[in-house]
C-alpha cells in the first residue's frame, strides 16, 4: 500500500495497488483519482483534466448561484451540478428541493453535451419538476434565481435533445442564465 506524501495538495491517492486497486482519500474512502475533463467524463492517468470542484464548500446562496453560473458559462455543467449539490447539503431543510432539481438540470445539461439523450432529456425534466414542485410555496425568483425561465429553458433543451435537434449539445453555448437575460 502506498504512503501518504505530506507535502501533496490532492488528498487522493493515486497509488493502484490498494485494496482492489481502488483510489482512496486520506481517510481510506474510495475516490477516483483520475483526471476529469470538462464535462466530468475520467481521462487517462497522466492526462491533463480540468480541475475538480472542491466538495462540501460552504456558500452564501448568492455565491452558489454566482458560482455555479460561472461554471455554467464556461461548459462545465457537471462542476456547475457540485455546487448545487454543495448548497443542497448544507442550506436549509426548506431549500433542499430547489437546490437539488437545480442539480438534476445541470446533469441533464451534462448528459445532453455527453450525447445521451435519454439521460439528459430525464433529468433536465425531473430537475426542472423539483424546481416548480419548490416554487408552487411561492419563491419565484429565490437568491436571484429566474426560476421559471429555467424550468421552462430545461424543458425546451429536454424536447430538442429527444427530436435530434443540434445532437451535439454545446453545454456552454445552451447554459442557462439563473439570473434571467443578461
Amino acid at each position: 500500500m502506498g504512503t501518504s506524501d505530506s507535502t501533496s495538495t490532492d488528498s487522493t491517492s493515486t497509488d493502484r495497488a490498494g485494496a482492489a486497486g481502488r483510489d482512496r482519500d486520506s481517510e481510506g474512502r474510495a475516490r477516483n483519482a483520475r483526471p476529469r475533463d470538462g464535462l466530468g467524463r475520467p481521462l487517462p492517468y497522466g492526462e491533463e483534466g480540468v480541475p475538480r470542484q472542491p466538495e462540501g464548500v460552504v456558500r452564501r446562496p448568492e455565491e452558489s448561484v454566482a458560482e455555479a453560473q460561472r461554471l455554467l458559462d464556461e461548459g462545465k455543467p457537471f462542476h456547475a451540478h457540485e455546487v448545487f449539490e454543495d448548497a443542497w447539503k448544507s442550506g436549509p431543510e426548506e431549500e433542499r428541493e430547489l437546490w437539488r432539481g437545480l442539480a438534476q438540470m445541470a446533469v441533464g445539461l451534462t448528459h445532453a453535451a455527453r450525447g445521451n439523450v435519454t439521460g439528459g432529456a430525464r433529468l433536465l425534466r425531473r430537475g426542472a419538476a423539483a424546481a416548480e414542485a419548490w416554487a408552487a410555496g411561492g419563491g419565484l425568483r429565490p437568491h436571484g434565481i429566474d426560476l421559471p425561465s429555467v424550468i421552462a429553458w430545461a424543458r425546451e433543451l429536454a424536447a430538442e435533445v429527444e427530436r435530434g435537434e443540434g445532437v451535439q449539445v454545446d453545454a456552454g453555448a445552451r447554459a442557462p442564465r439563473l439570473r434571467g437575460a443578461a
